[in-house]
């Protein structure tokens, strides 16, 4: 039976459409939701040209980090960094007891801020001097091993949580839903961030107190003379034994009151590097391949300065939690066998009336020539771990 040329066209261009459709058509199981029309069409033809008038484009895949790699590259920042920090934090753990308070504090502080930075800088070289030469090059790393042991568990669990706590919020509470930009970061917000950082420095504080009660015990005790304790194994079974399992968790208030530290500094540090991803997208764009090695470097470098700004930035605002959580950890008085200092109140009160403020800063250039680097290698570590792993 003939047709009409206007019947053969109006079928070549059914035909044409069919061919169009056909691709979409698949079972669920082969959905063009998994799959694009181009790659159903490929396996249907696959000497035809790919090529088609229109296409569903390729899902994108997920590309968000796993937790258990920010646990590892957590734990692993967390130990380079107190390894190579370890002797200034000896010296600050010192400076923030009373027990050895009036044997370095014998120069009077002089009223101008910028002669006090360099007389607690000088304060600080005299400490490590006179341990190395009284005490030996080991008690500059006295503590070490239970602070290992406290830092890469407590900077994993840290990572981790914060990491799985800001996903969790952003996936359930953005107001972006676009999987590229959530993919991109552009569905965080400034009060997730806290949230993260509160909840990460609760988990952490709670896990690791008795390590670091260990560790505080360990730094103030004296190499000669008077040692008390062995090692890190014979300074818990005597706690354990003369003060009860509780007191493992002295000084945990103001561990969680160090919590806000925690948080300020991950507040910030992310303000901080959603600028420095800003002003690359500005500069290079969205394709990464348009930098150079230099670029990256350079980048890098400026997250992890960013790092130790924020640490920087929040020690200052909070450091007298620091004071107060090593004299809660302090051993008990030898004439009472009681401990001097009760509760974080008390503590901060007694303080305050025999030593004045300014011993509430007590070990601040220490504390702070160590948790600046600390964190710029921690964090620049961390980085570089989860670029590895990923």
């Amino acid at each position: 039976m003939g047709i009409s040329k206007k019947e053969e066209e109006r079928l070549k261009v059914l035909e044409r459409d069919a061919e169009t459709a056909y691709p979409f058509l698949a079972s669920d199981e082969q959905s063009s939701t998994f799959r694009s029309a181009e790659d159903i069409d490929f396996e249907l033809k696959p000497n035809a040209p790919t090529k088609l008038t229109s296409q569903v484009p390729a899902p994108v895949k997920e590309t968000g980090t796993k937790p258990w790699v920010h646990f590892v590259a957590g734990g692993i920042g967390g130990m380079v960094g107190s390894i190579v920090t370890c002797p200034l934090d000896v010296v600050k753990t010192r400076l923030q007891s009373d027990v050895y308070h009036t044997m370095y504090n014998k120069v009077p502080k002089s009223q101008n801020p910028i002669i006090q930075i360099f007389q607690h800088l000088k304060e600080t070289g005299s400490v490590i001097r006179g341990m190395y030469v009284s005490e030996g090059t080991s008690s500059l790393f006295k503590g070490l091993g239970p602070n290992l042991v406290g830092v890469i568990p407590a900077r994993s669990i840290n990572f981790f949580t914060y990491g799985a706590t800001k996903e969790f919020l952003v996936q359930n509470f953005s107001s972006v839903k676009n999987p590229d930009d959530l993919k991109n970061g552009h569905g965080e917000e400034t009060w997730m961030h806290l949230v993260s950082g509160i909840n990460a420095g609760f988990v952490t504080s709670t896990a690791t107190n008795p390590i670091w009660l260990i560790k505080t015990r360990l730094q103030l005790d004296k190499s000669q003379g008077g040692k008390t304790y062995k090692n890190s194994w014979d300074c818990l079974t005597q706690v354990v034994k003369k003060e009860g399992f509780k007191s493992l968790y002295r000084g945990l208030s103001a561990s969680y009151l160090g919590g806000i530290e925690s948080t300020i500094q991950w507040v910030l540090y992310e303000q901080m590097r959603m600028f420095i991803n800003k002003r690359s997208l500005q500069i290079h764009g969205a394709d990464p391949s348009k930098k150079t090695t230099k670029d990256h470097v350079l980048e890098w470098s400026a997250r992890s300065g960013a790092a130790g700004l924020a640490k920087f930035m929040a020690s200052l605002i909070t450091y007298p939690h620091e004071v107060v959580r090593t004299r809660l950890r302090q051993a008990p008085l030898e004439s009472t066998g009681k401990p001097k200092y009760t509760g974080l109140i008390q503590c901060f009160k007694l303080v305050f009336k025999e030593e004045g403020f300014a011993s509430m800063y007590g070990g601040l250039t220490p504390h702070l020539l160590r948790t600046v680097p600390n964190s710029i290698i921690m964090f620049g570590t961390w980085e570089l771990v989860v670029r590895l792993l990923s």
